[in-house]
């Protein structure tokens, strides 16, 4: 009956009493689930290898137990409880033990953004219906485009909440007794692969999807770049009026040729060239909007301009394809063209999204930490054209051989970090042996970012950028992209407060 049952739970007014329910990890996320399961009656176990106190003392209370200990075995405890139902933490690869066992005991299995979108009418709108869900994935610029379509969304009028991968769970927003007019869900590549393991009931169907661009990411956890192609793509399924897509990125429009989408759902393209009349892009510096009037064959609505953004810090290029992309999401709900420059005179971008820390004695410190993978440093790259760049991390089984040999040659030298440096250097030396590198040793991980600064300040001549987009994640060397972004942040204000006398020496022979 477990089947017939699920299958009958696509509501908050369902009956969710009693379900057995496994949840997979106590992270936010999970603890989210395991909150929301409770408060709806559910029998809830929490499996996790590790565990937040607050989380593990909430649990008990709220109603739900905790087995703490190793996933790579099936622990007693998940056979016993013999759940109807598991829910997975975005972090459990298809190949973990626990979620191969899940499938071949032909259990259910569902992510957090599946359990939100079945319980999404907890809340609803004046007319009875639940909010609209607006879906934003790609391998980079989500959080920035998420954030982006909030705000714009709020400047129109509408109550818009920003959550999934960006940090609020979705399920938070679900349950905010305030009510929200929409979601805009920022989902990884993680989350859409579990979305894709949906039977019918569990399918979302978005009023509007974007995926932004596409490189290779996190091909360790897919198992290849086909593999996480196809998940990124399910974020046009079922969309029911606008799949907005990178004209740019020639894979994101084959994903919406491909999809399976509501009747009438239109392909919307956006980037800086010159729009077509389905399109957003730009005309003679300015943002314009040529899908979402009458009259598009002939006019455009003018959104902002590049000089306009300029003076607020937006105008490197990947953050205005970010830009084209929220104003369509947002003018596909309505969102009039004056409300959007009206919003975009007031956004900043977050903290390590090509951040400019200091300028001082003619250098320009910029920290784009966030940029943990080729394409996010390419981009980078090209709106610091012969920056001194700092590259390297956790490459997550990513070659940089293809970024070297592009955006990488461009640099005036290269300093070095991370555990896996010999194959950063070897791919300077294969790629851009013009290039001057400079290897910063990981041993004390602690001063790995003074050694940095002290380099890139020896090597700037006169006027230049010294730019921190490492291309790679930060797990090898320290807690988070934030962690390293701040860390950088610090070194150069220890420099600027030190005179900057010790670096006169330079820096040391490039490899």
């Amino acid at each position: 009956m477990s089947a017939e049952r699920l299958q009958t739970l696509t509501s908050w007014h369902a009956d969710w009493k009693g379900l057995r329910v496994a949840v997979l990890g106590l992270s936010m996320t999970g603890f989210s689930v395991a909150d929301t399961l409770a408060e709806l009656g559910a029998d809830v176990l929490v499996l996790s290898e590790s565990a937040e106190e607050e989380y593990a003392r909430l649990l008990p209370i709220i109603g739900a137990r905790l087995e703490l200990g190793s996933l790579a075995d099936i622990p007693e405890a998940l056979v016993d409880f013999d759940p109807e139902l598991v829910i997975a933490s975005p972090g459990f690869s298809p190949t973990h033990p626990v979620i191969r066992w899940t499938q071949e005991s032909d259990i259910a299995l569902w992510g957090d953004i599946e359990l939100a979108w079945r319980l999404r009418d907890k809340v609803v709108r004046d007319d009875g219906s639940p909010a609209d869900w607006v879906l934003i994935t790609g391998t980079n610029g989500k959080t920035t485009t998420t954030q982006l379509t909030a705000t714009l969304l709020a400047a129109g009028g509408l109550r818009a909440a920003p959550c999934g991968n960006i940090g609020v769970p979705v399920l938070d927003a679900v349950r905010d007794p305030a009510g929200f007019d929409v979601l805009v869900v920022e989902l990884s590549s993680h989350q859409l692969w579990y979305l894709g393991q949906s039977d019918a009931e569990g399918e979302l169907f978005p009023h509007t999807s974007v995926c932004l661009n596409l490189a290779d990411d996190h091909l360790v956890w897919h198992g290849s770049a086909q593999a996480y192609r196809d998940a990124k793509a399910l974020v046009y399924r079922n969309t029911r009026v606008a799949c907005v897509y990178n004209k740019a990125d020639e894979a994101t429009r084959r994903m919406v040729e491909d999809a399976e989408v509501v009747d009438g759902a239109r392909a919307i393209g956006f980037d800086l060239g010159i729009p077509g009349p389905s399109d957003l892009g730009i005309v003679e510096g300015l943002l314009v909007d040529r899908a979402f009037l009458d009259d598009r064959s002939r006019s455009a609505l003018e959104l902002t301009t590049l000089a306009d953004l300029d003076r607020v810090g937006l105008a490197a290029p990947h953050i205005v394809q970010n830009i084209l992309a929220a104003s369509a999401l947002a003018r596909s709900l309505g969102v009039e063209p004056e409300a959007i420059h009206s919003a975009l005179q007031d956004f900043r971008l977050d903290a390590h999204r090509i951040q400019i820390i200091a300028r001082h004695r003619g250098i320009t410190w910029v920290d784009d930490s966030k940029a943990t993978n080729p394409h996010a440093a390419a981009s980078s790259l090209r709106a610091y054209p012969g920056a001194v760049w700092v590259v390297g991390g956790d490459l997550k089984g990513v070659d940089l051989s293809d970024l070297v040999a592009d955006a990488g040659r461009t640099a005036s030298a290269a300093v070095v970090i991370g555990v896996e440096r010999v194959e950063v250097v070897t791919a300077f030396r294969r790629h851009a042996p013009g290039v001057p590198v400079f290897e910063v040793d990981a041993g004390d991980t602690g001063q790995v970012m003074n050694r940095v600064v002290e380099i890139a300040a020896g090597i700037v001549d006169g006027e230049g950028t010294v730019l921190l987009a490492p291309a790679a994640a930060s797990f090898d060397q320290f807690s988070s992209y934030a962690d390293r972004g701040r860390r950088f942040a610090e070194a150069v204000r220890e420099w600027i407060d030190r005179g900057s006398d010790d670096d006169a020496g330079g820096p040391p022979s490039g490899i």
